[in-house]
Order: structure tokens, then C-alpha cells, then sequence
């Protein structure tokens, strides 16, 4: 498998639309394979297809070791009205943390790289990591829901 090059903030394929994934071909399956490989060497709790340059509806999500989502075209199906708020930071803007404000408990619906459909809900990380990830796909970054940016020393 190949480390692909994950994409910074200045990138502007980043503000894009990814497009849904029409059919799991080859070349969606080394994507995932190659974006699991990069997440594990980036040490980070998720990863989208469009942060490696790729505008596809496909994101990763690992926040526990060994416990890999791989998600395609996924989308939100419930939002938990309970909040919160915690520190976030991004693979594509390394070195920059701020507290944002997400659901405790979120439900995505994707399909797996046999192409069937299933459901998972996340609270907590789980659910901070599937909107951060989800939200990539439309464009979005962590920041555009920033409540604070932290200070470096307040990371230590």
C-alpha cells in the first residue's frame, strides 16, 4: 500500500464537493487501503478521500486502535440534541486546535467496501470524528465551527 500526501488548510480542493462513490471498483478499494495506511502513519482518528486529493464520498474514522469505519457515501441520519464542546484539530491544518461545537451522539448510514449498506452511532470522540470527517466531504473544515481557537500552551 502506498502514504499519500495529506493536503494542508492553503489547499483549495479542500473547499470542494466530493462527489458520491457510484460503484466500489478496484481503485476505491486501494483508496481505502491506501488512506488507512496513511491515517495509521498520521497517527489521526479520521481521514477523507478529498484530504489525500481525491473528491470521492469516502472518510475513515479510527478513534480506538483496531476499530476502523470505513465509510462510503456516507451521510448523518441523527443528530443527538445533546452537545459538546471540545478541543478539535485536523490532519490538513497540522498544529492548530479549537474548540468546537458538535452533537454527543450522531448516527452515519455508508456503505462498507462490499458496497452494503449499514448503520453505526458514535458519542463523544466517535461523534466529533464522523461530523469532522463527514463535513470534509461538503467542504467544510473544523474551523468554520470553531467556538475558540486554543493557545499552544493550553494544549500542554
Amino acid at each position: 500500500m502506498a502514504i499519500l500526501k495529506i493536503l494542508n488548510k492553503k489547499d483549495p480542493i479542500l473547499r470542494k464537493q466530493s462527489r458520491p462513490v457510484e460503484e466500489i471498483t478496484p481503485r476505491i478499494i486501494r483508496l481505502l487501503d491506501d488512506m488507512r495506511d496513511t491515517l495509521h502513519k498520521a497517527e489521526g482518528a479520521g481521514l477523507a478521500a478529498v484530504q489525500v486529493g481525491v473528491l470521492r464520498r469516502v472518510v475513515l474514522v479510527e478513534t480506538e486502535p483496531g476499530e476502523l469505519y470505513e465509510l462510503i457515501n456516507p451521510e448523518i441520519i441523527y443528530r443527538s440534541e445533546e452537545r459538546q464542546q471540545q478541543a478539535e484539530g485536523c490532519l490538513s491544518i497540522p498544529d492548530e486546535w479549537g474548540i468546537t461545537d458538535r452533537p454527543m451522539t450522531v448516527t452515519v448510514r455508508a456503505q462498507n467496501r462490499s458496497g452494503e449498506w449499514y448503520e453505526v452511532t458514535g458519542s463523544g470522540l466517535k461523534a466529533r470524528a464522523f461530523c469532522h470527517e463527514l463535513d470534509h466531504l461538503d467542504g467544510v473544515l473544523f474551523t468554520d465551527h470553531v467556538v475558540r481557537m486554543l493557545d499552544p500552551e493550553e494544549l500542554e
